[in-house]
């Protein structure tokens, strides 16, 4: 006799308890979960083909059936309770479900307690431009765009805009007016997303990922009209990003993003996610402010001077991604060999932090 699946709700309320940040459900193992970056299982049979697809059945909204047998995978964001949202995304894997649930905590953080350095608060009062906050996936970049946007929703009179796939936080209306939109709910796509939202009189846009070159397009281009414009891309460190985004281009168009991009970034806003000394996760930033020297080099393809006006612009709030892992160590905050495996020129922060040269 086929036993029954296990109660999501009861897995859910597992990872809250557990203080975890993710739950994956696959076929074939028991259910697993993610505490402080480390996989731990759940005490629980392992799960069959029919308790996914039991557990698919229950959570997925109906629009999403067609998708998600048409695409392989679905991604959409349910609540749980009165105060915990899950996001989820559901693939197919040797022809059966698997789930990935991530926890979107309730509380919107303010920016000095998810470690954002003072410089980047002086960067949301601008009126116009893009800033890019980058990283590979789960380090974290929602929740930084959520407490940025919530910043300016305490302090600004704005209309904000937001355009996710799927919604992960919710803002209510404070000082501004916010206009959640989902793509493949409210809108077909990001970029039409966008373009519909410079009618509809925005001060703030927030484009939850810049996937393509046709929201890359949109996006400067609504940055460039006046408007303070945040978008996600999957890259680490600020010259990494502008290169990805000129490289989006074709190769006739790629000196006029060059020089839109000199003129529109604001800043490039770089993290990682870490595991805390004594458990729970911290971030590390690299963040680049745009100067004129900067402008300079993005406009002249010397991209690859960037890291060096990292180096001189600590004045102006910037800082290195490797710079910033070794002030974390010294604060005893994360381990030198946590530094070690996020940095960019390991071999170089193992000097700095006094450790021998790996072998």
């Amino acid at each position: 006799m086929n036993t029954p699946a296990p109660d999501i709700n009861q897995l859910l309320a597992a990872v809250m308890e557990a203080g975890a940040s993710d739950l994956h459900l696959q076929v074939g193992q028991s259910p697993v979960l993610r505490i402080s970056g480390e996989m731990t299982p759940y005490d629980c049979p392992p799960l069959t083909p029919e308790h996914t697809r039991e557990i698919t059945g229950s959570i997925l909204p109906p629009h999403m059936h067609d998708r998600l047998e048409r695409e392989g995978g679905a991604d959409f964001a349910i609540p749980f309770g009165d105060n915990a949202r899950f996001r989820v995304s559901i693939l197919k894997a040797k022809g059966n479900y698997g789930l990935v649930l991530r926890l979107i905590p309730s509380r919107l953080l303010p920016m000095d307690q998810i470690g954002l350095p003072p410089a980047v608060q002086n960067l949301l009062t601008r009126p116009r431009g893009l800033i890019l906050v980058t990283g590979p996936t789960g380090s974290g970049k929602s929740t930084t765009l959520a407490s940025m946007i919530n910043w300016i929703n305490e302090t600004r009179q704005s209309h904000i805009i937001t355009i996710e796939d799927p919604i992960e936080y919710y803002h209510p209306h404070k000082k501004s007016v916010v206009t959640q939109r989902e793509v493949h709910v409210d809108v077909p796509s990001f970029a039409e997303a966008i373009r519909g939202a410079l009618r509809q009189d925005p001060d703030v846009i927030l484009v939850g990922e810049m996937r393509d070159l046709e929201t890359i397009e949109a996006a400067v281009t609504a940055a460039e009209t006046g408007h303070l414009v945040f978008g996600t891309l999957h890259t680490t460190g600020a010259a990494r990003t502008i290169t990805r985004i000129v490289d989006a281009f074709p190769a006739n168009t790629k000196e006029t993003i060059r020089t839109q991009l000199s003129s529109s970034i604001v800043a490039v806003i770089s993290q990682v996610l870490m595991r805390k000394t004594g458990g729970g996760r911290i971030a590390g930033f690299e963040i680049m402010i745009n100067t004129p020297s900067i402008a300079n080099l993005v406009r002249e393809n010397k991209i690859y001077l960037i890291e060096s006006e990292l180096q001189t612009g600590t004045k102006y709030g910037m800082i290195q991604l490797d710079a910033h892992l070794a002030q974390l160590v010294h604060a005893g905050k994360i381990d030198a060999e946590e530094a070690i495996e996020y940095s960019q020129k390991p071999d170089e922060l193992r000097t700095k932090l006094g450790l021998p040269s790996a072998a």
